[in-house]
């Protein structure tokens, strides 16, 4: 079973950057897709981006297009979250999970959610 760490979240204002970092653990992570989503107070969790196994695809929720990049580096067991032009809106608990990416979509392990890492954007 792979295990995640996010970390890299942070206060920043508007406009600016962060960088995420999902490290894992576990010999099958360089085969298993990785998802990040995040949850809002009061708001249910939402997928943000996945990525395959190697790379080969990635996705993003409308919201962040554009603005956010996923990759990984399996050689480093980590998959990266960088988030550009942060709005307000972007603030959340940011948590990766393993899983299968379904079309476009991801499905996420149940028993796989960490700690998360928080992000706060000022306006």
């Amino acid at each position: 079973q792979v295990r995640l760490v996010e970390s890299g979240g942070g206060l920043v204002q508007a406009g600016e950057s962060l960088t995420l970092s999902c490290v894992a653990s576990g010999r099958t992570f360089s085969r298993t897709d990785i998802g990040w989503f995040r949850q809002a107070p009061g708001r249910e969790r939402e997928f943000v981006a996945s990525i395959r196994w190697n790379s080969v695809s990635t996705y993003y929720a409308d919201s962040v297009k554009g603005r956010f990049t996923i990759s990984r580096d399996n050689g480093k067991n980590t998959v990266t979250l960088q988030m550009n032009n942060l709005k307000p809106e972007d603030t959340a608990v940011y948590r990766c999970n393993a899983g299968v990416i379904s079309g476009s979509g991801f499905i996420p392990t149940p028993t796989g959610w960490g700690q998360g890492t928080s992000v706060t954007v000022s306006a």
